[in-house]
């Protein structure tokens, strides 16, 4: 009875909310340090007035990495002074020659930098009063350290993979006192937004691309095999006469949707199969990933049962398999990874501590994929398998176990690395606005505060969804420093993007949804449409009145399709809740849908929801369904 009616008072907050009968504060801190600009105190012209006396340099013999670096640096610096700086290699630098040193040289060991120190792709920004040394613990740390310099002492921004921005410039100046040590906050970072490519990944110092070398941008963490590999290293064809191979059901029939990790001869053939794809991989890679399929089947069989109640948790078997895997692999690939996801029935860790990850062992927890995005991860607790009837609205203002974040802890006491592999869009329904542009900063620093190693995003590749260029560049950032200013970001993103006219009315409209939906819903990645949280009429009047101003700010035609896309996503909304043109008693609204489609495909947005492609035209009943029906 006292949980009855503890979630009918959460009920009734929510439709007083809902109603604007209690207020909701629109102030929206999207977290992060201030951001601070670069200070000169005394300058050191590298060029000025479009006339430069210095030199490029790099060693004798640069690699294909420190080539680009090189390369990138002179074309930007001509692009932006309209000076080309001469390039030459060490030993050709004329005497007494000003130099922007980039990479190892003889001339930058003379330093004192302890580079061996410098966590990993970190690097130095220093000047010596005269010459200026970008250098890096390795050479991708060298690339990261131009890019760096480029972006935030001269004003470049890669916005998107098709969005480039270079000011022009006649003075290039720094301080002549610089010393700056620059490190990430992950030493694993993948983001690959829409037409991304090894470039621009690298623009944006992210160092995953799972399946490319990436030799000339440093190398990239390259997998054998990754995601679903347990199909490949024991194949659903062993079924027919090895069915002990697989998953034992609570009826004690077997299936091929998971593996009988506890079986001996699984683990041989797992390893003799991993060695072969080793062998046959056609690109450098040094990580292999044990991955289950995507569903809950696991193994009920007498052996990995007994593992489960040993160690108190259904991921024992995976951890013991891939330690196993491991160790016989190691002689023969010392340099390997492997690593395996903490997904479904095996996100929580084991409750016996002793059962380690091997040192070349990484899990890589998924946890993150049922976390509320509206609220803080480390209060709120709420997971998408909560949100059932009375239950929901008793979670939202209850109070709740924090289980995702206090798992993640347990995981970093038990490896060496550990790997967040997390979910930024909704992936149901994509065109729907997802609540998590509150929450990704602090949800990250957590990660970062806790011991995580590495940060990898399905950002939603290949997806148009609902503000996801913004998301993917705040993303990138806040990979590479976990502190760093959100809205600072955001903005100087919104105002290239959408123009300076329309990026504050926007990002007015971003802190009404993000406020709105905290103070009504819980946010998952996999939201349905009434998931999106509960505005007032007044509110909804407001974001209609928000949005035609926007469309009507005085922006380039590349920005006003960029906010005609983004206005999309509440047309959406609205759509879905049969509201405004969308209403049921509207004669018209068949062709308001109508419209709506054409405005999706238009725009091309061919999918709104992660599933399947938007049915042709002749397909729908536009009066009689919804978006999300389509």
């Amino acid at each position: 009875m006292a949980s009855f009616f503890k979630a009918l008072i959460s009920f009734i907050q929510v439709v007083l909310l809902s109603f604007g009968l209690i207020p909701v504060s629109y102030e929206v801190d999207y977290g992060g340090d201030d951001y601070i600009a670069p200070v000169v105190n005394e300058a050191l012209y590298l060029v000025e007035d479009g006339q430069s006396e210095y030199y490029i340099v790099s060693a004798d013999e640069p690699d294909a990495c420190i080539q680009t670096a090189v390369s990138d640096l002179q074309t930007y610096l001509a692009k932006i002074s309209g000076a080309t700086l001469p390039y030459v290699t060490e030993s050709d630098l004329p005497d007494g020659a000003k130099a922007i040193y980039v990479g190892e040289t003889a001339k930058t060991e003379a330093l004192g930098k302890d580079l061996d120190a410098v966590f990993e792709d970190g690097f130095y920004l220093t000047s010596d009063g005269e010459n200026f040394y970008i250098v890096g613990e390795d050479s991708r740390g060298t690339l990261y350290g131009v890019y760096t310099f480029l972006e935030e002492y001269l004003g470049v921004r890669w916005f998107t993979p098709k969005l480039e921005v270079v000011p022009e410039n006649k003075d290039v100046v720094i301080d002549k006192a610089l010393d700056r040590l620059v490190e990430p906050s992950f030493a694993v970072r993948r983001n690959a937004c829409e037409y991304s490519s090894d470039a621009y990944r690298a623009k944006m110092k992210t160092n995953v691309s799972f399946y490319y070398e990436a030799e000339e941008f440093g190398g990239a963490m390259t997998f054998v095999l990754w995601d679903v590999t347990l199909d490949r290293l024991v194949p659903d064809s062993l079924f027919a006469q090895h069915p002990e191979y697989f998953a034992q059901l609570e009826d004690g029939t077997r299936t091929t949707d998971h593996v009988c990790l506890s079986n001996p001869a699984v683990l041989q053939i797992a390893v003799a199969n991993a060695r072969t794809y080793i062998e046959n991989c056609e690109y450098k890679a040094d990580h292999l990933h044990i991955g289950q399929k995507d569903n809950s089947n696991y193994c009920r069989c007498a052996n990995c049962t007994a593992l489960y109640e040993k160690y108190g948790a259904l991921s024992a078997p995976t951890i013991l398999f891939t330690n196993a895997l491991a160790d016989a692999l190691d002689e023969d690939y010392p340099e390997f990874t492997f690593t395996f996801y903490s997904y479904l029935e095996t996100e929580h860790p084991p409750k016996d501590l002793s059962l380690r990850c091997n040192d070349n062992v990484v899990p890589v927890l998924c946890g993150l994929h049922h976390a509320c995005r509206s609220h803080s991860l480390t209060e709120c607790g709420a997971t998408d398998e909560q949100q059932t009837g009375l239950d929901e609205f008793m979670n939202l203002y209850g109070e709740h176990e924090p289980t995702i974040a206090e798992d993640h802890k347990v995981w970093v006491a038990l490896a060496d690395r550990t790997y967040i592999y997390d979910y930024t869009i909704n992936f149901l329904f994509t065109q729907q606005f997802h609540s998590n542009f509150g929450t990704m900063q602090e949800t990250m620093k957590y990660m970062h505060d806790i011991g995580i190693t590495g940060y990898v995003y399905n950002c939603g590749d290949g997806h148009s969804a609902a503000f996801n260029e913004l998301r993917n560049y705040l993303l990138c950032k806040l990979q590479w420093d976990v502190n760093a200013d959100v809205e600072y970001h955001m903005m100087d993103f919104m105002n290239a993007y959408y123009g300076e006219e329309a990026a504050p009315i926007i990002k007015e409209i971003l802190d009404i949804q993000t406020a709105q939906i905290a103070a009504t819903a819980h946010s998952f990645d996999f939201d349905w449409h009434y998931q999106s949280g509960y505005y007032p009429v007044h509110i909804i009047i407001k974001l209609d009145n928000l949005w035609d101003k926007a469309l009507s700010a005085n922006v380039t035609n590349e920005q006003l399709f960029n906010v005609e896309t983004a206005s999309l996503s509440w047309e959406f909304f609205k759509a879905n809740q049969f509201l405004g043109e969308y209403n049921l008693a509207n004669p018209l609204r068949g062709q308001a849908n109508e419209d709506l489609y054409d405005a999706f495909k238009a725009h091309n947005i061919h999918r709104i929801s992660s599933f399947s492609l938007i049915p042709e035209k002749e397909d729908i009943n536009f009066f009689f369904t919804r978006p999300i029906e389509w």
